[in-house]
């Protein structure tokens, strides 16, 4: 495949965030070019689990159906469990969710926007170009060690959590309180699944939280996540309290006691929506997905927010390409956007995080709506609404609880 010298966007990165993007602007005509540094299918380290927010995103650009057709678990809902044991178990009416290994979601994902733009494979980028303050293009290494500069007016940074696009532009940052580490494998033979994600806020899972998500085949993805800074300040090793979690914990040594790890156990970095990157667009250039820092504080899925992100960034890259003009004024329109869209869902999420910090809180919290239908209903509307934060975060709320 010949390259050209010249794109309106390259997309650096086509994970869910680049390729939707992509997509939305190679479906306007827009010379596009999206560059990875992996070869497609691939896999990519992750919790699996998707949220309406994703789904609505698929729908859209018509390929829901495809994921559907594909290897998928079903999530109508969440079970939470206590630290001191109590399971809750809330349904959801939408059924929107689902849990798909992104070996299969992304591939789908890329090859839709690969009907619409150029692609390049196997390319990992190790520059910008800049002319002053802007951003003109990319620099970066084929397959076979071969160096190539590419043009391009605006340059969209789709890389994920170590973004080298937010690096070069001088944005990237990892901040302990809002950045999370975690640990995810594939287990064949784990009892008591239901059609429905776990998380379990175990007592030495705490100030974290472990996991089991069930695939269509009755595998389940296991994992483990915590804060980064409570990992150093723990000296905390994931892998290995995840696997006493498995073998050592009454709640689930029996679920485990004949499932086999049918594959390695992976970590990866989790930089969290709670505080989104200090800029996250620029003169030429923009930060989608995780390098912006969009993931949800509080559940750890990203891939919501990243569609959400690419959809936005199309929108304001299209007006700035029609106007011609990619300053930081005009790209900057798309910053106002993801926080005026995400904000709100940020912060409700980030309080449910401090609240799953705290054991008592928790205990609870998750007793009263195991018992209360009232308080369980309440608790669903608060997970799932924006307006939530308000009485969430009023002492009223806990009055409730206490006396209730």
């Amino acid at each position: 495949m010949t390259i050209a010298n010249k794109y309106d966007v390259i997309i650096v990165g086509a994970g869910p965030s680049g390729s939707v993007c992509a997509n939305f602007l190679g479906r306007e005509g827009h010379k596009v070019l999206l560059v990875d540094k992996a070869k497609f299918p691939r896999d990519k380290t992750c919790g699996d689990a998707c949220s309406g927010k994703s789904i609505a995103v698929l729908r859209e650009l018509g390929i829901l159906s495809d994921v559907k057709k594909a290897a998928h678990g079903v999530n109508n809902g969440v079970i939470f469990s206590s630290p001191k044991g109590t399971i809750l178990e809330i349904r959801t009416d939408s059924q929107d969710g689902f849990v798909c290994r992104r070996e299969i979601l992304d591939n789908i994902i890329y090859k839709a926007a690969k009907k619409y733009v150029e692609t390049l494979e196997e390319f990992t980028v190790t520059d910008l170009i800049k002319e002053g303050n802007q951003v003109v293009g990319i620099v970066g290494t084929d397959k076979t060690g071969k160096e190539m500069k590419i043009n391009a007016n605006i340059v969209v940074g789709a890389d994920g959590a170590m973004s080298v696009v937010a690096q070069k532009v001088g944005v990237f940052e990892i901040d302990p309180n809002h950045h999370c580490l975690a640990v995810r494998g594939y287990y064949d033979g784990v009892t008591g699944m239901k059609d429905v994600i776990e998380l379990h806020f175990t007592k030495t899972a705490i100030p974290g939280y472990f996991w089991i998500f069930p695939y269509e085949d009755g595998t389940a993805n296991v994992g483990l996540g915590m804060l980064t800074k409570d990992v150093k300040a723990r000296n905390v090793n994931l892998k290995e309290l995840m696997e006493n979690e498995i073998t050592l914990n009454p709640t689930f040594k029996e679920r485990f006691k004949d499932a086999k790890l049918i594959s390695e156990i992976k970590g990866w970095s989790l930089p969290l929506g709670s505080k989104i990157r200090k800029q996250i667009a620029g003169d030429g250039w923009l930060l989608l997905g995780d390098a912006a820092s969009l993931i949800d504080p509080f559940s750890g899925e990203g891939m919501g927010n990243a569609m959400t992100s690419g959809k936005i960034a199309f929108r304001t890259i299209s007006r700035a390409l029609r106007l011609g003009a990619y300053s930081q004024k005009i790209l900057g329109e798309y910053e106002q956007e993801i926080k005026n869209e995400l904000n709100k869902e940020l912060e409700m999420s980030y309080l449910l995080q401090r609240l799953g910090k705290n054991e008592f809180l928790l205990n609870l919290v998750i007793d009263k709506a195991a018992r209360n239908p009232e308080i369980r209903k309440e608790l669903t509307t608060m997970i799932v609404s924006e307006e939530a934060k308000k009485s969430f975060s009023s002492p009223l709320f806990y009055l409730k609880l206490l006396f209730s």
